[in-house]
This record gives structure tokens, sequence and C-alpha cells, in this order.
């Protein structure tokens, strides 16, 4: 059997293929990815594919993620599934792309030769608008403003992976809001590794602020800007000022903070300190009324110790916060951590991890009894499909696929997109249940 031709994503969109051939992609992993896929499709459609669902298509894309461990086993596991489909006659073309592709493209070549193509990560295009098939609901969407990272944590390969931090052109982003905005898009993500980087390469300055200004002005039918991935080492007071005073942009951060141990903040070259952390995020409280935050947190990381991990359940409780999520440390070669001393059992990660999560469901679920009889803007994504008169949404708190949904009762007929007041009757740990006014 030939083993798969290992091509550049240049190469491979100037294929042209005869006009209806069916193509479908597979998206693994964040966000970043789903963008990644819709850009694939829109390309793919330029040389003559007919977008479809990936059940029924000729040639399917998978688009993996190569982060951690687990991403990495969904995304042979789907790659298996898919070829299994093959041997049965019922796809004929298989490509791998994306960050499992781009570190381990040999390897896939010489083990799964049942796939015809494998591409890696595509490169960001600084001025251009890429011509993208929506992947999103037609009332939100994501906005990749910047690739790969501009600092180099220990335990992190997505540097190796995606290479030098690219940010695109204000005027490249701005125009492609504009582009949403026109469709009538109520929600915009502005997503990358590391959005507070932002500028840092072309206009040796942070310019996630000139940015955010820019966008605001420039748009008419988008109610919320949401900002994900902040990089707390580089948030600036410029930024929290711009988010405090721009009605249009969500009082929601998702900054990572990772850990809150000064040693292992140092040993994950965070380029932030324990003081420096609790400092901004008092700051960003008092600065901005009613901010949520995000964050997420690692347990397990090589040389953390008891102590270590007293002092983040400790920082947990006391800060408070709306939204975490935590992974135990993913060992992965080719990283600073890989080989670093105090590698911790997966038996004690596994614990930790259930001690951090249990004591944040319980603090999530004190915040959200507190929203419980005031009216919050929702906006709507789909109706309930199993009850009528239910529609599941979302606050300005709650960022797509991550976060909560708001269970909104309502006696007339509603459309997703729509932005509806919605007073709060119950709260569980995560949801919110609501009646609109």
């Amino acid at each position: 059997m030939i083993k798969p031709a290992i091509k550049t994503t240049d190469d491979f969109y100037k294929e042209r293929v005869s006009s209806g051939r069916k193509v479908g992609v597979i998206n693994l992993g964040c966000a970043r990815n789903l963008v990644d896929s819709q850009v694939i499709l829109g390309q793919l459609k330029r040389q003559g594919y007919r977008p479809a669902d990936a059940a029924c298509a000729d040639t399917v894309v998978v688009n993996t993620c190569g982060f951690i461990e687990e991403a990495k086993r969904e995304s042979i596991d789907t790659i298996l599934d898919l070829i299994e489909l093959k041997k049965k006659g019922k796809l004929k073309r298989i490509v791998v792309a994306g960050c499992l592709a781009q570190r381990y493209g040999k390897e896939l070549a010489e083990e799964f030769k049942e796939v015809d193509t494998i591409i890696g990560v595509r490169k960001l295009d600084r001025q251009g608008v890429p011509e993208q098939v929506p992947l999103t609901p037609a009332h939100f969407a994501y906005v990749k403003i910047c690739e790969s990272c501009y600092n180099r944590c220990s335990f992190c390969i997505i540097p190796a992976i995606k290479g030098k931090f690219t940010s695109r052109a204000i005027e490249s982003v701005v125009r492609e809001v504009r582009q949403l905005d026109g469709r009538g898009v109520k929600e915009v993500n502005i997503i990358g590794q590391d959005i507070t980087a932002y500028g840092m390469d072309i206009y040796r300055e942070k310019a996630l602020a000139r940015l955010l200004r820019e966008i605001t002005a420039a748009t008419r039918n988008i109610r919320w800007v949401r900002l994900l991935y902040a990089f707390p080492a580089h948030v600036t007071d410029e930024l929290i000022d711009t988010i405090a005073r721009e009605e249009k942009i969500c009082k929601y951060i998702d900054i990572p903070l990772q850990h809150i141990s000064d040693n292992l903040l140092k040993g994950m070259n965070r380029g932030i300190t324990t003081r420096e952390t609790v400092d901004l995020v008092r700051k960003i409280r008092a600065r901005i009324p009613g901010a949520h935050l995000r964050t997420t947190f690692i347990v397990g990381l090589p040389g953390e110790t008891e102590e270590n991990f007293g002092e983040l359940m400790g920082f947990v409780r006391d800060t408070r916060f709306e939204r975490v999520g935590a992974f135990v440390y993913s060992r992965e070669e080719g990283t600073a951590a890989y080989a670093m001393p105090g590698q911790v059992p997966d038996r004690i990660k596994k614990q930790r991890l259930d001690t951090l999560m249990r004591a944040q469901q319980d603090i999530s679920l004190s915040l959200q009894k507190e929203k419980i009889g005031r009216t919050m803007e929702v906006l709507l994504d789909e109706p309930q499909q199993r009850e009528k008169n239910i529609y599941l949404g979302r606050t300005r708190h709650d960022a797509p696929e991550v976060d909560g949904t708001v269970y909104v009762h309502s006696t007339r007929t509603l459309t997703p997109g729509d932005i509806v007041p919605v007073r709060i009757t119950d709260a569980y740990e995560y949801d919110l249940s609501g009646e609109t006014l």
C-alpha cells in the first residue's frame, strides 16, 4: 500500500477537482481549530469541492489536535474510524490536517497507509480576510486575530507546532468583523493563543485595546464582543479600561492563570509572580464592574508538592472565580517540562483534579444562586428539542461551548439569535433557568 502524501497546505490548496465532489470536515480541539476548519472548507469550495456533512462526503478532512495526550488519542481514534469507513467503501479519500499532522506527520504516514494526504497547520494571512464556510450558528462567530504564542511556557508544545507568533493587521481584522456585522451576526468571539500579545510582532506594542476600539466603532449589528485566551502577563491597564468603557465588550475575561505558586509559575516560564497574579485579579474586579473571570489551572505539574496544591486550593476558594476549567499535566516530548524532576504520579494528579473541581462546583453554585431574581440579557442559541416553549441561550458571561446554558421558558415563539431579557428563577452548578419578560 502506498504511503500517504505529506504536503504543505499551499500545495494541497492548489489542487483542482471537478465541481461537485463532496467534502466534509471533522473538527477536533479548540475554537481556533474551528476557524481553521472553516478556512479549509472555504479553500476547498473554491477549488471545486462541495461542502457537505462528513457522514455523506467523498473526501473527509480531519482537523486534528495534538496539544495534550487526551487530544492526541481523540485524533487517532477519529482517523481509525475514518479508515474503517474507507475500507467499507463509504469514503474515498482521507486527509489529516492540523496540529497532530504538523507534529507527527512522518509517523502518521508510516502508521496509517489508508490515509491519502497529510498536511500541517495553515499559515495566518496577515493582510487578507480568508474565505470561510461557517460551522457556527448564523448569530455568532469566531475571529482569529493571531497565531501561535508570544510566550514559551515550559509545559506547552504549541509554539513548536505553530511556529513564530503572528498577528493579523488591524485593517484585516476590522474588514472581517464588518463582513460579519453585515450578515447580522450578534456575537463575535476574538480568539488566539495569546490575544493580549496581539500586535507585538507587527506594531511593536500590545495593540489589542486599539483593535477593540476600532471594532466597536465599525459595527452596528454586533452586540457582544468577547475576548478568549488573555495571557495574564500581557494584560495592560489600557486593555482593562477599554473593556470597562466599551459597552459591546463582554465583561468576561478568559485569563488562563495555570497556577498560583511562585516556584511553579517560574518553572512554567509564565512571566508573572504570585503577587502580580493576585494584584491583577483584584485590579480587574475593581475597574470592571460586574466582571466575570474564567480561568484554567493545571494540576500535577513537575515539582508540584502538597503544599503547592494547598496554596492553589486556597487561592481558588478566596478568589471565587465564576468559571474554572482544570486539567492534569500532560507530559509532552519536546517541551522543557518533559525532563524536569519531580514528575507527579498519575494517581495523585487525578486526585488533585477531583479535589479542585469539587471545590469549584460548590463555589460556582453559590455564585449562580446570587443571580436568582435578577433580569439578564440572554442570547438564544437554539430551541430545546425535547420540550416546547424552552430555548437554550447564554448570558454575556458564557462563551459558546465551554460555559453554562440558560434554559429560557417563553410562551411566545422566539428565534435563535434574539437577545431577550430573562428573569432568572433557578440556578444550578453551571446553568441557569429563567422566564422571558
